[in-house]
């Protein structure tokens, strides 16, 4: 039976038809995924996402403890700042891509649905002598993700405080009573972002207070469009264990400039002198149908690639994808198909993000 949300009951009460993704029962639409994608694009949209996992790190070597582990500058991020980043194996090769928000006493990475427990036994694998501990907080945290270029203004007007412009930037506030922490959105979605984060308590609450904001409920369909058209990799689908961090849009995840962090040689030297044999790239296909995750992308009869994410775009009117194609046929506006059923349906590849 698959995991559900803390807060299901408030979703099936919103009208939330529900759907299984990743041994997840989640919100696919809430009655209308054109009318949430519009709430997202032009107002603001509210998606729960208390699914994702929540590791605290505290102690006096945490900061210098990550940043030799993470792919991303984090000793130089004072309190209230933050970035993305990955965890690498020594070849290069991504274990999981995580938030990092700096805290005045703590570190919270937020990781994808699933990966809590492994992240924090590899964080732990490389735990000798400093002075750090690690914690599993996914099930104390409640996590929302507000969308929209109405987003910031939600917040100031329900906290009285507006959350910093910088990405993964974080403050605290009071919701309603309550303590939260806003964070800026990294642009996951292709617009503004805030993202409201709480104890697991208060969640139905916040909940409550956002949507009577004036957020609208934002179901996976919606959600997939919008990730999907902003070019956004997700772990566990367009990013897994056997993909290069130079196989993906890595400019938000890296910092050239930092030390040794485990898989680093590997960056530089493709960086450097090289190049990979397959880049994620975007599919603007022909028909109706999105194609499922894993659909070979062919030329001339021969697999270049794989579907790694499909959608029907709302805001495009077509199928578009995102896909692991080999660099020979990569470039944007090259002709390829995708093996859908039987037959194939022709593409186009194309420049991400699709939409700006």
């Amino acid at each position: 039976m698959p995991n559900r949300l803390p807060l299901h009951d408030r979703h099936i009460v919103a009208g939330a038809r529900c759907v299984t993704v990743c041994d997840w029962d989640l919100p696919d639409d809430y009655g209308d995924a054109a009318a949430e994608y519009t709430g997202a694009r032009r107002g603001v949209a509210l998606a729960d996402r208390g699914h994702d996992g929540v590791l605290e790190v505290t102690g006096r070597d945490r900061a210098t403890f990550l940043h030799a582990l993470l792919s991303n500058e984090i000793k130089a991020l004072a309190p209230g700042q933050g970035s993305a980043a990955t965890l690498l194996d020594v070849h290069g090769k991504v274990q999981v891509v995580l938030f990092v928000w700096v805290l005045d006493d703590r570190i919270l990475l937020v990781v994808p649905p699933g990966t809590a427990r492994k992240v924090l036994a590899a964080l732990d694998h490389y735990l000798f002598s400093e002075k750090v501990s690690l914690r599993d907080a996914s099930e104390e945290t409640a996590l929302f993700l507000l969308v929209g270029p109405e987003a910031p203004a939600l917040v100031e007007r329900l906290t009285g405080v507006r959350p910093p412009a910088p990405a993964w930037s974080n403050v605290g506030a009071t919701l309603d009573g309550i303590a939260v922490r806003l964070v800026t959105g990294g642009g996951e979605t292709g617009g503004l972002e805030a993202w409201v984060a709480c104890g697991a308590t208060h969640g139905p609450r916040v909940w409550d207070a956002l949507v009577g904001g004036g957020a609208r409920p934002l179901g996976v369909t919606a959600y997939e469009s919008l990730r999907i058209e902003a070019g956004t990799p997700l772990f566990g689908h367009d990013v897994d264990e056997s993909v290069l961090l130079s196989e993906i849009p890595l400019e938000r995840l890296v910092s050239h400039t930092k030390g040794c962090y485990p898989g680093q040689e590997v960056v530089v030297r493709i960086r450097d002198r090289g190049h990979v044999n397959r880049r994620l790239t975007g599919l603007v296909l022909e028909g109706d149908a999105a194609p499922p995750h894993g659909a070979e992308v062919v030329v001339d009869g021969t697999a270049v690639g794989r579907v790694t994410s499909a959608t029907r775009s709302l805001g495009l009117g077509r199928p578009i994808a995102l896909a692991l194609v080999r660099r020979e046929h990569a470039e944007p506006g090259r002709a390829v198909a995708v093996r859908l059923g039987a037959g194939t349906v022709s593409a186009r590849v194309a420049a991400l993000p699709f939409a700006r």
